[in-house]
C-alpha cells in the first residue's frame, strides 16, 4: 500500500512532512511518494520552475529513507492531470497495488471540479484529511453521493483492495502555509521553524520569493 501526496509544493514545508509522516504511521504505508505538478490545472502557474519545486521536495526528504519523489507530472506535457497520473501508475505499478491518494477535505470538497472526477476511484482510494474536532465535513450533492457509495471506516478495507474506498482521517495538521512563507521570504522574515534547513538553503542560493 502506497501513499501519493500531489500538490505545487511552493515551496514544500514542515506542513507537508507531518502530514505525510503521520498517515505513513496511522496506515502502515510502504513508502509515500510526493508528486509536484508541472503545470496544475485549478491554480495559476508559480513563478519558480517546476524543476525548482521539485529540487526543494528532494531536499525534503533527503533524510525519510520511505519517502521518494514522483517526477512523472514534470515529464508530461499540458496541464497536470491526476487523472492522467494515476492511469500512469497503475500502468507502473499494475493492478493489485493499493494506491492511496491523500487529500485534505478543503480540496476534496472540490473535487467535482478535477478533470474527469468521477473516475479517480477507478484507480486510487482517497484518503481525505480533517482536523480532530473540526465542524462535521459539508459537500455538495456530486460529492456527497460520492462518499455515501464509497466511505469506509476500516483500514483493512483499502489494504485488502486497490482502489475504489474512501476514508476520512483525523490528523491534527501544522498551521503552516506556503503562500505565508512565500510573504515571510520576501519580506525578510526568519521561515527556519516552518521548513527543512536543506530548502532554505536552496531557496537562498537560488535567489527564490525574493
Amino acid at each position: 500500500m502506497i501513499g501519493i501526496l500531489g500538490g505545487t509544493f511552493n515551496p514544500i514545508h514542515n506542513g507537508h512532512l507531518h502530514l505525510a509522516e503521520r498517515l505513513q504511521q496511522t496506515l502502515a504505508f510502504e513508502t509515500v511518494r510526493f508528486m509536484p505538478a508541472a503545470i496544475p490545472a485549478l491554480k495559476d502557474l508559480p513563478n519558480v520552475s517546476a524543476e525548482q519545486r521539485a529540487d526543494m521536495v528532494k531536499l525534503a526528504i533527503v533524510d525519510h529513507p520511505t519517502f521518494q519523489i514522483d517526477s512523472r507530472e514534470l515529464d508530461r506535457a499540458g496541464p497536470s492531470y491526476t487523472i492522467d497520473s494515476l492511469i500512469s501508475l497503475r500502468e507502473e505499478l499494475g493492478d493489485k497495488v493499493s494506491i492511496c491518494w491523500l487529500i485534505g477535505s478543503d480540496a476534496f470538497a472540490r473535487l467535482h471540479t478535477w478533470h474527469r472526477w468521477n473516475e479517480l476511484l477507478d484507480y486510487c482510494h482517497f484518503v481525505v484529511v480533517k482536523r480532530p474536532q473540526s465542524e462535521d465535513l459539508t459537500w455538495n450533492a456530486k460529492i456527497e453521493s460520492l462518499v455515501e457509495k464509497h466511505q469506509t471506516n476500516h483500514l483493512n478495507a483499502l489494504k485488502n483492495s486497490a482502489n475504489g474506498k474512501i476514508l476520512m482521517q483525523e490528523i491534527a495538521a501544522l498551521d503552516i502555509s506556503s503562500t505565508q512563507i512565500r510573504e515571510n521570504i520576501a519580506s525578510k522574515t526568519n521561515v527556519s521553524d516552518v521548513m527543512p534547513s536543506h530548502v532554505i538553503h536552496y531557496i537562498q542560493q537560488h535567489q527564490l520569493y525574493q
